[in-house]
């Protein structure tokens, strides 16, 4: 079965790469969320070599769901799933279609410290509770907390495990929340440059987006095993993912050996109708980005690439966008 679908997906992908090449270029706007942007832009360049020409805004998952329900996008971003209101509110039906995953690391910028970290011990950290370095075995010094000043699907995933981590966390989950302490930054890129030029800081952010000074915790997962943040520890959060009938789903703290406990999909909204002449094109360039060979940068861009039922039901989804 597995290799008939992979058969088809090859003889599907080649179509539509030659009948896009034989068409005039189709352009496509879209905006949304931050924490895919560095795979989407380089899905994006080769789209390009397609004929399928992308400008794509990174400016939250908030800001992408108002574009799209709006209607002033081609497709909208998001890391957390569209609400069931929101989807109520799009006259022209919704196809919602998982991408990519990730993990959501804990990032730091303390010289010469090298952090493992309990689920509770991240809680009062984001909390305040935790307020200096000594208290994680590290050098004496203040800690910084930094976290996303805009609404974020990114922290939606991190604060729905934090609420499971531990009874301390008491502001709840969500694009946005009242927090406590620390200091904001707009979008996954802003969080990592404030990280990066505050010594002494912790924040949470994408994988892909700890480079330079930044390194990532150990973070305690239930299996009770301290687990860095990458695509092997990331694939084994996503396979217990059940994906229900709007393709959205999530587990805040998965149980597996060697999982790694926040991770998350990201989503692509489309219009299921009305899409008129750009319909083809939607079709291709999403068809694409959910092949094989695409799917296969994951990794290397640090995030964690589609697999098994959860592309399967992905790729299944993209007949629904019409014209």
């Amino acid at each position: 079965m597995t290799f008939l679908r992979k058969s088809f997906s090859a003889l599907l992908l080649a179509g539509l790469v030659g009948g896009t090449a034989a068409q005039a270029a189709v352009r496509l706007a879209g905006a949304g969320a931050t924490f895919p942007d560095a795979i989407y832009q380089r899905w994006f360049s080769m789209l390009a070599k397609s004929g399928i020409k992308v400008n794509y805004q990174a400016i939250g998952s908030g800001g992408g769901r108002k574009a799209f329900i709006n209607e002033t996008v081609a497709f909208g971003a998001s890391d957390d799933p569209i609400s069931q209101k929101d989807i109520k509110s799009v006259k022209r039906g919704v196809v919602q279609i998982p991408t990519v995953g990730g993990t959501i690391a804990v990032a730091y910028n303390k010289p010469g410290c090298s952090l493992k970290l309990t689920q509770k011990q991240v809680v009062s950290i984001f909390m305040g509770s935790i307020k200096n370095w000594k208290q994680l075995g590290c050098a004496d010094g203040s800690i910084t907390v930094v976290h996303r000043s805009d609404g974020s699907g990114t922290t939606a995933a991190f604060t729905e495990s934090l609420q499971s981590f531990s009874k301390e966390w008491t502001i709840g989950s969500g694009k946005s929340v009242n927090w406590k302490v620390g200091v904001g930054g707009k979008g996954n890129d802003g969080v990592a440059g404030t990280l990066t030029t505050t010594q002494g800081s912790i924040g949470y952010l994408n994988q892909a987006f700890v480079k330079g000074v930044l390194k990532a915790a150990a973070i305690q997962n239930k299996a009770g095993q301290f687990v860095q943040p990458n695509a092997t520890s990331g694939a084994k959060a996503l396979a217990g993912i059940k994906l229900d009938k709007n393709l959205a789903g999530g587990d805040p703290n998965p149980s597996a050996s060697g999982a790694y406990p926040i991770a998350t999909l990201t989503y692509i909204l489309f219009y299921a109708n009305g899409n008129g002449s750009k319909a083809e094109g939607i079709r291709q360039m999403i068809t694409l980005m959910l092949s094989d060979k695409y799917q296969a940068l994951a990794d290397d861009l640090g995030y964690v690439p589609l697999r098994e039922s959860i592309q399967a039901a992905a790729q299944k989804s993209v007949t629904r966008i019409k014209e």
